[in-house]
Formats: C-alpha cells, sequence, structure tokens
C-alpha cells in the first residue's frame, strides 16, 4: 500500500534488526508493532529517540496492545502516532504521509529549520531577499514596505535565528535550503515492521 504512493518499505521481524536497519539508512517513518522478538516495541522506539530525535516518524500499529494506556505508554515513549488494527488504508496513508512531510530535528540538536520555522511569512521573505544580495532599500521597495519596516524585520530575523549578523542569517538560509534540496531529491524511505 505505501509503496503504491512512492514509498520504498521493508519489512522487518524484529526490534534488533529495525535498530540495524535504521543505522544503516535512516528512514522517514517507521511503522511499528508492540510485540516484537527481543526488544520489545517500546525500547525500538525509545531508543530510535535516543538515536536520532524526532528525524523519524515512528507509529505504532498493533492489533492486540489497543488499550488506552497502550496507546498513552506509545505515546509518552515517543511515537508520533498509535493507531489500531484494523486500520483504514486510506487512513494510514493520510497519518504516514503528513508526518513525513512535517518538518523535523536531524537528531543532531537544534537545527536550522526549527530556528527559520519560527519566522513569519514576511520575516522569510525579506530572509529570502537578503540571501539574493539585495540592500535594504532594494528590498522595501520590493516589498512595497519602509526602509524602517524592513529594518525591524531584520532585527527580529536575528533575534529569532539566534545569530548577530546578516551574514550569518543568510549563511543559515542558504545552508537549510540546500540542506532540503539535497534531501528532498529523494524518495521517502518507509520502514515496515511485522
Amino acid at each position: 500500500m505505501l509503496e503504491s504512493i512512492g514509498y520504498e518499505t521493508t519489512g522487518l521481524s524484529s526490534g534488533d534488526a529495525v535498530l540495524a536497519a535504521a543505522a544503516r539508512e535512516r528512514p522517514a517513518a517507521i511503522l511499528l508493532d508492540v510485540r516484537l522478538p527481543g526488544l520489545n516495541g517500546y525500547e525500538v522506539c525509545r531508543e530510535l529517540r535516543n538515536r536520532y530525535g524526532s528525524s523519524v516518524a515512528i507509529v505504532f500499529l498493533s492489533g492486540e496492545r489497543t488499550e488506552a494506556f497502550d496507546r498513552a505508554a506509545g505515546l509518552l515513549i515517543g511515537a508520533d502516532d498509535y493507531l489500531a488494527k484494523p486500520v483504514d488504508p486510506g487512513e494510514l496513508i493520510a497519518r504516514i504521509t503528513r508526518l513525513v512531510a512535517r518538518p523535523r530535528s536531524n537528531g543532531e540538536g537544534p537545527s536550522s529549520n526549527g530556528k527559520l520555522e519560527m519566522l513569519t511569512r514576511r520575516e522569510t521573505e525579506v530572509l529570502d531577499l537578503l540571501a539574493e544580495g539585495l540592500r535594504q532599500d532594494e528590498i522595501a521597495d520590493r516589498l512595497v514596505i519602509s526602509p524602517k519596516t524592513v529594518a525591524t524585520h531584520i532585527q527580529r530575523i536575528l533575534g529569532k535565528l539566534e545569530v548577530r549578523s546578516r551574514a550569518q542569517a543568510v549563511s543559515l538560509a542558504l545552508r537549510d535550503e540546500r540542506d532540503v534540496s539535497a534531501h528532498g531529491a529523494e524518495q521517502p524511505f518507509g520502514l515496515l515492521v511485522s
């Protein structure tokens, strides 16, 4: 089902196999059963969160552990979602697609994505124009606002991005754009565990 919408999937049968596969190639999403040979799903989820932060979407899918306390435990350990079998195929696809499309940290501490997401739409426009090399007055003309308003936006951008100069802000924006380009061209990779 997931392959029909463009995901590459791999079926694995143990918690240890999931961790090994994720170490070889970090997946975009993991469908995880609670009952697995060796490490159970909860232990695998905790280890994945320790290793990769929120860079991997984790969804529990269980036909046996479906009580409210099971779902709560999965979510508290770090799962993004917890579905009880049988699950509607359309709902599963919608949930996985939404989770994979959500911006995530790379698991290596604070990311530029997190900081850039804090910018308003107008601040993002100002930063993009700075990255194009435009001066403050040129940005004001392009956006049909005053140069003083542009200056205010720039100060807010510097504060939100926790940088001291326009050059650092532009560098952060360009690095993020490069990361998105490098990762955006890849086919999403899903890891299916049963």
